[in-house]
Order: C-alpha cells, then structure tokens, then sequence
C-alpha cells in the first residue's frame, strides 16, 4: 500500500529537514508501507525550494511543486490532493506541530477498523496567547452554531484519508477554500485522535492573530448563510424601532408639543442606524465578492516548476 503526505510548506527551511528525518522513521517503522512525499513550496521566499530539490536528489520517494507565488495554504492542500497518486493520503504540517507518530493509530483506524479518515485535533493550547486561544475556541462554538457543518474544537488539517475521501474533496473545486468545513461537508466515517498541542520544532509561525481572524471569516461565509439572515432581521427589527419612534413624536407632539428639541439624541440614532446599514451591507459584499471569484474561474494555483510525471488539470 501506498501512502502520499502532502506537506504545504511557506519559508520553512529550517524545519523540513527534521520534519523529513521524523517522517522517514515513522514510515520505516510500518512494514508493507512505501511513502510518497509531495513537497508543496508555496512561494516561499527563503531557501525551502533549494532544500526540497536536495532532498528529492537524495530520496526517490520526493516529489515537489512550486507555485509561481503565494497561494495560500488552501490552494497548496488542493494541489497535493490533485497530484497524489497513494492509496492513502496524508495531509501534514512541516513544522512537526502535526506529529508523524500518530501515523500508525491512522493508518490502523482506516485499514483495520474501517474508518474513512482519521483526524487529529488538539486537546490544550499551550503555548498559545490566552486571547488567541479564546477566539478560536469562540470561533468553533459559533460555525457550530450557525452552519450545519460540524466543525470540531481543536481539530487540525492534519489526517489520513483514503482515495473514496480524497476524490470526494476533489469534486469540491471551489476557488474560495476552506478545508476544515469541507473535511466535514464530504461526510464518510472519521476517527479522531487526540494529542496535546506540540510547539514549532524551528522557524515562526506565518499565522498572525489579523490572518486568523480573516480565515475565521472565510470559513463562516463559506460554509454558513445565517449572517444574511441576521442582516435581514436586523433591517427588519430597525424598521420597527423606526415605526415606534415616529408614533412616539406624534403623540408627544399633540400633547405637549415642542418636539423640534431634542436633536443630539436624534443624531446619534441616525449615525447608529447608518453603521447597522453599512454592517449589512458589508455582510451581502462578502457573499457577492466569492460569488465574484467563483464566476471567474481562475486557476486555484500556478505552478513554476516541478519533478512530478504527471500533473493533472487545476
């Protein structure tokens, strides 16, 4: 059998030679197992691609793809995906904070027990700032909430799948992609394992609190339509506190009179139905702006080079 690790890597020279030694033993360790390594260099600006190539001199087990720039994550996991050739795939960090041990439990889970993926998700943030943590555990109560995709807490891009699952991710060609919510929306069966948070073995993280934040946002519009229907009952709440308030200056106005008093108060409330109105209009330009790239249909990635025999269509 043979199993493909698709490893999107963006400046991580320093950590791909460990993660490649660890990965190595791991795979020694499980007989009747060849590995198939697709290093995908997503437009780093460091030495990562010059480390690939040595290595793929070294190990014919090493193919690479390396986009022309910057794609994101997304687009080099859909690569890996579409140029895996294994009966199992691997989708894995090179930072080693996916753990390559938890490759047998995996492999085990899908072969022996039947499952169609196995997953890994974090059980503690260690290590983690306290803000950062309580936002991204914000982030998974709510899609939870709000879309009927199951997402769960914790869980990484990090799992085994097998080719039913795989060639089911691949009909999802969408140009904005979120693969947390999809791993979820293609169904089958899924074995979780859990494993307390590793820290980067060398390097930086390239997620910042800001980059987060916006991919919270891609995965809640991408796979949620409840913000349109808030928007709207929004509108609709405003419209009746609007209705209210003008009966109110009627009747105040027949009584007492004097209702040209009062214009601060009166400004505050325009100003603040104004930002309820372009909040609402915010959330239907996040919807129409997808829709915007899905209609062009351009290529999720491009790629520059690569030692791979066959490349299929993006």
């Amino acid at each position: 059998m043979k199993l493909t690790a698709i490893v999107p890597c963006y400046n991580e020279e320093a950590a791909i030679p460990y993660f490649h030694e660890e990965i190595a033993r791991v795979i020694s360790g499980m007989p009747g197992l060849t590995l198939e390594l697709i290093y995908i260099n997503d437009g780093s600006k460091d030495r990562t691609l010059e480390i690939i190539k040595e290595l793929a001199v070294k190990d014919s087990h090493v193919k690479y793809l390396s986009f022309s720039r910057n794609f994101g994550k997304e687009a080099a996991i859909y690569a890996g995906l579409q140029n895996a050739s294994g009966d199992l795939v691997a989708i894995m960090d090179a930072d080693l904070q996916d753990p390559p041990s938890l490759l047998p439990k995996m492999y085990q889970a899908i072969v022996e027990e039947g499952y169609d993926s196995a997953a890994a998700r974090r059980v503690d943030r260690k290590g983690e700032p306290p803000i950062r943590s309580w936002f991204a555990r914000l982030f998974y109560r709510m899609m939870n909430r709000i879309s009927k995709t199951e997402i769960v807490d914790g869980a990484r891009d990090f799992r085994l799948m097998n080719r039913k699952y795989v060639d089911a991710l691949l009909q999802m060609s969408e140009y904005n992609r979120f693969s947390k919510g999809m791993f979820g929306w293609v169904g089958f069966e899924t074995k979780w394992l859990e494993f307390e948070n590793v820290e980067r073995v060398a390097g930086e993280t390239k997620w910042s609190f800001w980059k987060l934040f916006l991919y919270s946002i891609e995965g809640i519009v991408d796979f949620s339509t409840v913000p349109l229907a808030l928007a709207s009952c929004v509108g609709v709440l405003m419209c009746g506190l609007a209705v209210l308030a003008i009966i109110f200056i009627i009747v105040r106005q027949l009584l007492f009179g004097g209702s040209a008093f009062g214009w601060p108060s009166m400004a505050c409330i325009v100003i603040f139905i104004g930002g309820v109105q372009l909040l609402c209009i915010g959330i239907l330009g996040s919807y129409l702006s997808r829709t915007y790239l899905e209609v062009k249909h351009r290529p999720i990635y491009i790629c520059k080079e690569t030692n791979l025999e066959v490349r299929k269509s993006n």
